[in-house]
């Protein structure tokens, strides 16, 4: 019953919040003598405000769920810039005030959604060199992680990735999680496996389940249409490339039964990677004495001001850091969750090249 409450509770603010909102909207709209009905500019504001919910009832819904997905950028933007514009038309009061602070507020919004969306689909690539105990192979490994490909961050997007990826002729690749946005059936039906497919690398392409994995509850179906792309999904285990390396790829901690770290942990002297998705424990894999930690999930807060929470709940929530002999690298992510907009982060992968310090 508390559960229920709590839920109505948020919904109601919700919907007092998206209703505030579009009230602004359609005063500025009115300001501008623009001929808009009350009602079905209701009706339509409404729409869109749930569309996001509606998306999520099935995939025939699909039109709803990315007018959805645009809907939040805008959101969270609106809460931020509506009543600020509030405040100023209230302390100018001026007959022209609203159409003036409307427009201004309007171009703001169209800049942030323009930056934002090159920022989300114009990928840089990060170099980070570190160094490892012993004498080896020294390699060049691509790491990206949150693809999150389904209908917005699809095939073409993708295609950037392998495309950039191949040209740095890596000897590995690591993807660690959040490969799909809930559900793989949109990477099956766009034909983004035949994409994947051509992504090369020495030594292989590994992976890792993230929680979008285990929210989209298929993965048996996610694993095998990986696997068919060419990418090995570690799943609380590890692997050794021969006389390389070993890789440990370990399921999000969603699975709150996903095996320790401990358990995983190889008997040989071969540098150690390990995939985790969420940097949730930046202290067990130090006691372990992992080389190269890897994660993602953050998405560097993906939207500013979203980083001042992120910082908040992870002790590293982007790049790169040494603790003792272990390397962490939390990468901002190589997609997009909801809104293909980026503000204060950039889609991007790293070029991690690892040096042995006995060579």
């Amino acid at each position: 019953m508390k559960q229920l409450m709590a839920g109505i509770i948020a919904l109601m603010i919700y919907g007092i919040l998206a209703g505030y909102t579009g009230w602004a909207v359609f005063a500025w709209l009115q300001s501008m003598s623009l001929p808009v009905n009350g009602w079905f500019f209701a009706f339509l504001w409404t729409v869109w405000a749930f569309s996001f919910f509606i998306g999520r009832l099935g995939h025939k819904w699909l039109g709803f769920t990315i007018a959805g997905s645009y809907w939040l950028g805008f959101f969270q933007y609106a809460l931020l810039l509506i009543p600020i514009a509030s405040l100023l038309v209230l302390a100018i009061d001026h007959p022209r005030d609203v159409q003036i602070i409307g427009s201004v507020t309007a171009l703001i919004f169209l800049l942030l959604f323009i930056i934002g969306t090159f920022l989300a689909y114009s990928p840089v690539v990060r170099n980070k060199e570190i160094m490892v105990n012993g004498s080896g192979e020294d390699m060049n490994i691509v790491i990206a992680s949150d693809f999150h490909l389904g209908v917005l961050s699809g095939k073409r997007h993708l295609r950037r990735f392998v495309q950039i990826s191949n040209d740095l002729q890596p000897d590995l690749v690591l993807l660690a999680g959040d490969l799909v946005d809930d559900d793989p059936i949109w990477y099956a039906r766009y034909g983004m496996s035949e994409v994947m497919k051509k992504l090369t690398s020495k030594y292989g392409v590994f992976g890792v389940l993230g929680n979008h994995e285990y929210y989209g509850r298929k993965i048996p179906l996610l694993v095998r249409v990986m696997e068919e792309s060419g990418v090995n999904i570690l799943m609380d285990e590890t692997i050794e490339i021969p006389g390389k390396l070993y890789i440990s790829g370990r399921e999000d901690r969603t699975n709150g039964k996903r095996a320790s770290l401990e358990t995983l942990k190889p008997s040989g002297s071969l540098p150690w990677i390990v995939l985790d998705h969420t940097p949730a424990d930046l202290k067990t894999p130090v006691q372990h004495g992992v080389d190269l930690h890897i994660s993602g999930h953050t998405h560097k807060g993906q939207m500013w001001p979203n980083r001042f929470i992120t910082k908040k709940v992870f002790d590293l929530d982007y790049g790169y850091r040494q603790n003792g002999g272990t390397h962490f690298l939390v990468s901002s992510g190589f997609g997009f969750w909801g809104p293909p907009i980026r503000i204060g982060s950039r889609s991007e992968l790293w070029l991690v090249r690892i040096k042995h310090t006995n060579n």
